[in-house]
């Protein structure tokens, strides 16, 4: 979105009909498209309910909205086989609290499966 907002030139709304909007998240690729370097803190994701945050070199995800978060070290260990939150508790928890504000100041909320609808529904 940021992308598109930037080549566009358009500006992004605080507020549509009345309701508030939250502010735009990410940053845009333009400078990227100019050979320009982008800055940015890190890169959050999150898609039913799998959710990961990179950091430099680091990556740390989750399969899953209940599932173990794994650490990779994606210099050294571009195919994720070596999972290293044991090693790295400390940088663990860090990145899970910065994944965790991103997911409550963008109203990221989990995804979960439906639940299947029983005789009585």
């Amino acid at each position: 979105m940021a992308t598109c907002i930037d080549i566009s030139g358009i500006t992004y709304p605080a507020e549509f009909k009345g309701n508030k909007i939250k502010p735009l998240e990410g940053k845009s690729l333009k400078p990227a498209f100019e050979g320009k370097k982008i800055q940015r803190e890190a890169i959050y994701w999150e898609h039913e309910g799998n959710r990961a945050v990179r950091l430099g070199k680091w990556k740390l995800v989750s399969r899953g909205h209940n599932g173990k978060w794994e650490l990779y070290d994606m210099e050294a260990d571009r195919s994720e086989l070596s999972n290293l939150t044991d090693a790295q508790p400390e940088l663990t928890q860090q990145l899970a609290a910065m994944w965790q504000a991103y997911a409550e100041r963008a109203n990221v909320i989990p995804w979960q499966k439906p639940k299947k609808p029983t005789a009585s529904q």
